[in-house]
């Protein structure tokens, strides 16, 4: 159990929740693990086997206090809101923002901000991990074209340079990717290539980054946001325009390490993959599984938020950004601050 933005998270499986007195409860085989005043909470975020008496819905509906239902994988099942639908509100400002040129680039700004300075970290922790001094030289090397590309973001002043900035942040990323899959070069991506993959790495990148965009999208419909309307994602239909901004800052830090270090591990070997004729590459069922185990555990690892200063486990934190997005969004934060790690 997280409190987080006011919002209580519960991840425990098999809890129950109720309400006595004005006051939240939660029980797990019968004892309570947790308690706050409901006046508190401005909403309740539950996952998988987790049961909510009638009698605390009925008062949150009645209180406007928003309750979300997720699967155990993160994936976004239902929200009960009552009458008081702010939801108008919050997806009306979200439009209005993408009719506003300035605060579009604003907003792509900071996720691009986000995902280059994280890949940074990425890449500076590969450099002191490097076993030769031509490798931590190299990766070295991209580390400062990445902070040059950072400079020249906070110059730019319209989409077409922050996505100019993005680009040419993510060819240099990628070519430092490369050297970090040390145990057997030929698992390593060769620049970035999809629909399909055409090489282990790339198969194992677009499955992690299916489970991030599902998760993302499954945050910003628990805050109530569209996933579909993105300010650095162009719209097209279908397209989860807005979950695909908000994880660009995650990729690097919650799917690019993992990746690297299941190949370097050589928990993924070449027999988890498959080869279509043609040179289109998948995982096999095996790696898939392999995978989502290694994903979950990698979600429960704790983690410092510098914006909220408190510790919480990584798997939170797309639901964090979600919502501090719509508290920007909405006028109570003067700029949106990117998840940074360290």
């Amino acid at each position: 159990m997280r409190e987080l933005l006011n919002v209580l998270y519960v991840m425990t499986q098999g809890s129950v929740l109720h309400v006595e007195h004005d006051t939240l409860r939660v029980e797990v085989d019968g004892e309570t693990r947790f308690r706050a005043p409901l006046m508190r909470l401005s909403g309740v975020v539950v996952f998988g086997r987790v049961t909510l008496t009638p009698f605390l819905i009925q008062r949150c509906a009645e209180d406007g206090r928003s309750l979300v239902w997720l699967d155990s994988h993160g994936r976004f099942r239902a929200r009960v809101e009552g009458q008081t639908r702010g939801n108008v509100l919050l997806r009306r400002a979200q439009h209005l923002a993408l009719s506003d040129s300035d605060q579009t680039t604003r907003l792509a700004r900071q996720f691009v901000a986000g995902k280059v300075q994280n890949s940074r970290q990425v890449v500076l922790r590969a450099a002191r991990d490097a076993p030769t001094s031509a490798d931590r030289a190299a990766l070295s090397a991209v580390s400062e074209r990445l902070a040059s590309s950072l400079e020249r973001l906070r110059q730019a002043d319209d989409l077409g340079q922050v996505l100019g900035c993005e680009g040419e942040a993510g060819r240099a990323y990628f070519s430092a990717l490369r050297a970090m899959v040390r145990a057997d070069p030929s698992l390593a991506p060769a620049g970035r290539t999809r629909r399909p993959p055409r090489d282990p790495a790339n198969a194992l990148l677009s499955f992690l980054y299916a489970l991030l965009r599902s998760e993302c999208s499954a945050a910003l419909e628990g805050v109530g946001l569209d996933p579909q309307v993105g300010y650095l994602h162009c719209l097209r239909p279908g397209r989860p325009a807005l979950a695909l901004d908000l994880m660009e800052e995650l990729r690097p830090v919650v799917a690019d390490r993992l990746a690297v270090n299941l190949l370097n591990r050589r928990q993924l070997r070449a027999e988890h993959f498959d080869v279509q004729p043609g040179g289109a590459t998948y995982l096999s069922e095996e790696g898939r599984r392999l995978v989502l185990t290694a994903y979950q555990k990698r979600k429960e690892e704790e983690i410092k938020h510098r914006a909220l200063r408190q510790t919480l486990p990584l798997g939170l934190v797309p639901h964090v950004q979600a919502r501090l997005l719509a508290r920007h969004l909405r006028g109570d934060l003067d700029v949106y601050l990117p998840y940074l790690h360290h």
